[in-house]
C-alpha cells in the first residue's frame, strides 16, 4: 500500500457522508504505520467502540474507505477471518457490517463481513506458514495468501459498490 496522508483517508470514504468522515479519529500511531506492510488500515474509532474504518488502495492507487459497524452479538463458535482465511492464529473474529453506496445503501441495504477484529489480517498473511509436506514452497505460499487477502478485500469493495 502507498502511504496515504489524513486528507486523503477523508476524502475516500465510499459508503460515509462528510460529517461522519470529518468526525472520525485516526488510528492510533498514523504516522508511524509502515505502509510496505499494509494492505489495508483498519482500526476502531475510540470515541465510538462499535465503529471502525478500513482504508485501502485499488489497483490504480486510488484510496477507498470503508465504514463498518460492529455487530451487537459476538458469535459463541470459533469464525474464520473472511479476508485472511486465518486458521491457526488465536484471533478474534468479529462480524461487521458495511452500508452500500448508492441508492442501495440510501435505503438501508448493508453487507455483512467477518474479519479479523484487531484487523490484523495483513500482519497474519505475511506470517511464514508450517511445512505442509515436504518440498511445500513455504515463500510462496505467504505470497499467494497476501494476493488472496488483496483481492478478498477489493471483492467486499465491488460487493458494496454493486
Amino acid at each position: 500500500m502507498l502511504p496515504i496522508d489524513e486528507r486523503a483517508i477523508r476524502a475516500s470514504f465510499l459508503n460515509a457522508s462528510r460529517k461522519e468522515a470529518s468526525v472520525m479519529t485516526l488510528p492510533p500511531a498514523f504516522d508511524e504505520l509502515d505502509f510496505d506492510r499494509l494492505d489495508f488500515v483498519g482500526w476502531r474509532d475510540p470515541k465510538m467502540p462499535k465503529r471502525a474504518y478500513v482504508v485501502t488502495q485499488e489497483d490504480d492507487g486510488t484510496s477507498v474507505g470503508l465504514l463498518l459497524q460492529q455487530a451487537e452479538r459476538r458469535s459463541t463458535m470459533r469464525a474464520q477471518c473472511s479476508w485472511c482465511d486465518d486458521v491457526t492464529l488465536r484471533n478474534d473474529v468479529q462480524l461487521f457490517t458495511a452500508r452500500k453506496t448508492g441508492p442501495a445503501g440510501r435505503n438501508g441495504d448493508a453487507l455483512g463481513v467477518l474479519i479479523c477484529a484487531n484487523f490484523g489480517c495483513s500482519e497474519n498473511v505475511r506470517v511464514l506458514p508450517p511445512l505442509a509436506y515436504e518440498g511445500y514452497d513455504r515463500e510462496t505460499a505467504r505470497e499467494l495468501r497476501i494476493l488472496r487477502l488483496q483481492e478478498h478485500v477489493q471483492g467486499f469493495i465491488r460487493e458494496l459498490r454493486g
